[in-house]
């Protein structure tokens, strides 16, 4: 793959990340900031009287131009790293055409990147969670996703070693029960962080998390489907037929 095809499919990528980034932010907007405004309040009612924080920017701006600046600038930049990933991955994970291998990589993505972590790590609201343990559970959380994604990566390598001797079905069942028997260790070793206070809405909890993880599949799942088609335009461009007219025999 030359330098030009590298750099319009990352072109591509980008523009398809800003498109998943849209849908992802009507997610966000719509789902998970109501359910920040009620972790807010349930934050406000238990915080001491006399404890009045200045506002440097205000909730209105924060749930409306802060969200979508850092939803869609997210989304740009993801976008392009997934489409290098994608330069890397196109003709080397199986007889996959572009759309299918973008949605492929979209998917493995989502696994690897977001819900391995999530499941471990689960994203929490406002009022949950010490402030002074921020750093830690900030550490231990890209920690995860590093060592999911190494993961990912050696199942998928051993799929491809495995494939000759099991075929494809029985080592892409291997390599898949690898990944998740060393990810469960990794569960198994890795601390706990469980910071939510007794008296906090589990229904929020749980709708705040089921939006977090509603949104980066929307972003992915779009990104996959934008991009696959953007791919398979620029790599297998339909041919253009030459309309015959009515006194033309063809030679």
């Amino acid at each position: 793959m030359n330098s030009t095809v590298v750099r319009n499919l990352l072109v591509r990528g980008m523009l398809a990340g800003l498109a998943a980034g849209v849908l992802a932010l009507l997610v966000a907007y719509f789902l998970g900031e109501p359910l920040v405004d009620r972790a807010i309040g349930f934050e406000e009612s238990h915080a001491p009287a006399h404890e009045h924080e200045v506002e440097l920017v205000s909730r209105g701006l924060q749930s409306t131009a802060g969200l979508a600046t850092g939803v869609l600038v997210y989304g740009v930049a993801f976008g392009g790293i997934a489409a290098l990933a994608y330069c890397f991955a196109l003709g080397r994970v199986g007889r996959f055409g572009p759309r299918a291998t973008a949605l492929l990589l979209s998917g493995v993505a989502l696994v690897a990147v977001y819900v391995v972590p999530f499941l471990k790590y689960p994203a929490n609201p406002p009022a949950v969670g010490d402030p002074d343990t921020i750093g830690k559970r900030t550490t231990l959380y890209f920690l995860m996703m590093v060592l999911s994604v190494l993961l990912a990566v050696a199942a998928t390598l051993l799929g491809k070693r495995l494939a000759p001797r099991l075929g494809n079905w029985y080592a892409t069942v291997a390599a898949v029960a690898a990944f998740a028997l060393a990810v469960g260790l990794a569960y198994a070793f890795l601390p706990v962080v469980n910071e939510v206070p007794a008296d906090f809405p589990a229904t929020v909890l749980w709708r705040f998390r089921i939006s977090a993880l509603a949104m980066q599949a929307t972003l992915w799942a779009g990104f996959g489907l934008v991009f696959g088609e953007l791919a398979q335009r620029l790599l297998h461009p339909t041919p253009k037929t030459v309309p015959v007219s009515a006194g033309t025999v063809p030679g």
